[in-house]
């Protein structure tokens, strides 16, 4: 990161790539190079961290063999996600950018003798660090094994990046009030929201509860969704995607919480923008959280264990 001439207090910038996943493309080296491209122009930029959604490898799709069994798909995926990996590697390097390069299928234990895989978020540094988070909950087509056996994650990963305290929480995690009370107890400064969401539904309670998480855990929330699905026809295909970055509502910070906002991208308009979301102010949303300066509330820091419910029509009092 680097430092605020106002404040002395660090800031960053990121570019979150609402990246369209219909477009064909006939190999990954035709991918990596498009990836190449968005990683100079983040690096010319000045920015840190470019960021792709989850299940940005499903454009890989278009390229996979035509007799490929649908249950071995997640098998596939991970196959070239070593490889895609490896030279994401190289990308970060040459350019000295972040990369977090969406979700991949990454193999778990078998489940009754069936291959399993984790969706699995990966973050690469230029140092040649990675850092991974696995969902932790399943969306319906997840759990029914489209693609092949999703299981679910069970830990969270607290990342150390450039001196910010940060972690990946992807898409359907984000609605989930118990796992944001865990995360509000980790003095987080950054969390960043890799999302596809198949309809505009999906889309408004995705973002609507990243708002609220950077609101209660008085951080900044990147939140990022691909715009479509591979082997669609845009204008019937229904998914949307977009990009923003939240923070605390607060005088000291933001009047509104939102930092920068791309609006939803439907498949039929086609797009595949990139949110530059720059001089993100990370160390005022961290003085507010720690105290540091002054807040008008601090929500994340409530504990509600200590109330009674009164409900005259609970089980234990009906009878």
């Amino acid at each position: 990161y680097t430092l605020s001439l106002h404040d002395a207090l660090p800031i960053f910038s990121i570019d979150l790539w609402a990246s369209n996943l219909e477009p064909i493309v006939p190999d990954l080296q035709t991918w990596l190079a498009g990836l190449e491209a968005r990683v100079a122009q983040t690096a010319a930029r000045g920015a840190h961290m470019l960021v792709l959604p989850e299940f940005a490898c499903a454009q890989w799709l278009s390229f996979a063999p035509g007799d490929l069994p649908t249950h071995h798909t997640m098998g596939w995926l991970f196959e070239c996600g070593e490889i895609a990996l490896d030279a994401i590697a190289a990308m970060s390097a040459q350019y000295g950018v972040s990369i977090l390069a969406g979700t991949i299928p990454f193999p778990a234990d078998p489940v009754d003798g069936v291959p399993a895989y984790f969706n699995r978020a990966w973050l690469i540094t230029p140092d040649g660090a990675r850092y991974s988070q696995d969902k932790l909950s399943l969306t319906p087509l997840e759990a029914q094994g489209a693609g092949g056996i999703t299981v679910h994650g069970e830990t969270i990963n607290v990342i150390e990046w450039n001196g910010l305290r940060m972690a990946m929480i992807i898409c359907l995690d984000s609605e989930f009030t118990d796992l944001w009370s865990r995360l509000g107890t980790l003095d987080l400064d950054l969390v960043i929201i890799p999302a596809k969401t198949d309809m505009i539904t999906g889309y408004n309670r995705v973002f609507s509860c990243a708002r609220a998480r950077a609101i209660e855990l008085q951080t900044v929330v990147c939140v990022l969704g691909a715009v479509g699905a591979p082997l669609e026809t845009a204008m019937t295909d229904t998914g949307v995607g977009g990009a923003s970055v939240f923070m605390p509502c607060d005088i000291g910070v933001s009047l509104d919480g939102i930092h920068v906002a791309l609006p939803p991208q439907t498949a039929a308009m086609m797009t595949d923008h990139v949110l530059i979301a720059a001089d993100i102010p990370v160390g005022a949303c961290r003085r507010l959280r720690n105290g540091h300066a002054e807040a008008e509330v601090c929500p994340a820091l409530w504990d509600a264990t200590h109330l009674i419910v009164n409900d005259p029509y609970s089980p234990e009092n009906v009878t």
